[in-house]
Formats: C-alpha cells, sequence, structure tokens
C-alpha cells in the first residue's frame, strides 16, 4: 500500500487581517501629532492600497506604520509592491501598493527546479499560481518545507493542503 502524501506552495494573505492592518493605519494616521492635519487618506481596493498625503514625509510615516501594522498582523511584507509616487493636485503626493498575490511561472519554476535538483524522491507540478509537492514519505515533505524557508524568494510563501 504506497500511499503518497502532498501539500501546495501559495502566495497568499489573510484579507480580513489585511483590512484589519490598514484600518488600524487610518486610526494611527487620525491620532497621531504630526499627521493629524496632513489630511491623509489609506484606501484599500482589491488589489491595491493608495495613500495619498500632503508630502513625502508623511508618506514615508504611513509606510513605516502600514509595515508595523502588517508585521504584527502576521502579515509578510513581500505581499507589497510599493508603486511610484504620483504627484496629485493641491500639492500633494500619492501612491499605489500593489498586493502581490500567487505565484508567478518564474518562481514557480525555480521552486520545481529546486525541488527536483535536491530531491530525486519527489514531485513537483506547476498548478496555475501554485506548486504541489508529493511524496511517499512525510519527513520528504518536513524536509522540503524547511529547506523552501531558508530561500529568499520575492513573494511570501505559505504550506497549505498538507495531506
Amino acid at each position: 500500500m504506497a500511499s503518497t502524501y502532498s501539500f501546495d506552495i501559495v502566495s497568499d494573505f489573510d484579507r480580513q487581517e489585511l483590512v484589519n492592518a490598514v484600518d488600524q493605519v487610518v486610526r494611527d494616521v487620525n491620532s497621531r501629532y504630526d499627521l493629524k492635519d496632513t489630511k491623509t487618506t489609506v484606501e484599500l481596493g482589491e488589489t491595491t492600497i493608495t495613500v495619498n498625503t500632503d508630502s513625502e514625509f508623511t508618506l514615508d510615516s504611513v509606510h513605516n506604520i502600514l509595515r508595523e501594522k502588517a508585521a504584527k498582523r502576521s502579515l509578510s511584507q513581500k505581499i507589497f509592491e510599493f508603486g511610484k509616487v504620483e504627484s496629485a493636485s493641491g500639492n500633494r503626493v500619492r501612491q499605489e501598493i500593489t498586493l502581490k498575490k500567487g505565484i508567478s511561472q518564474d518562481i514557480a519554476k525555480q521552486i520545481s527546479k529546486l525541488i527536483r535538483d535536491e530531491f530525486k524522491k519527489v514531485q513537483a507540478s506547476i498548478q496555475g499560481d501554485a506548486v504541489r509537492v508529493s511524496a511517499k514519505s512525510k519527513d520528504d515533505l518536513q524536509i522540503i518545507i524547511q529547506r523552501l524557508k531558508q530561500e529568499d524568494y520575492p513573494v511570501a510563501l505559505q504550506f497549505t493542503n498538507y495531506r
């Protein structure tokens, strides 16, 4: 009876935790003395966060608050892709922060190549924006998870559907 075990490697984030983090950022911005009169807005869209404020200095402060609140809610810093700072009307600046979700084909190929090269008894297959890893031994899968945590990919990796 040769059963196989598997797990999926995905890049995702908890949407509700992000909503809570952005809500805390808005509250922080409205209550902090140095940011109170800047009329800063932080809006969460489906795939972006838009920050509109009066200067690049306050924009940096909002970035720091956002990173801090996201870290406290166990959200990876790698989900944020900070866009170009644009000039907005009324001497203000605007920036869109894109939220990264899913593993690109290039990174999925890198992951599956690493698994194929280092672990001969394990299969890795790319399925859309995820990578499925299967093996006959649960110990092999644990070793692969530890190995992938050592690598520094430009996306946040989670390991799901472990069976």
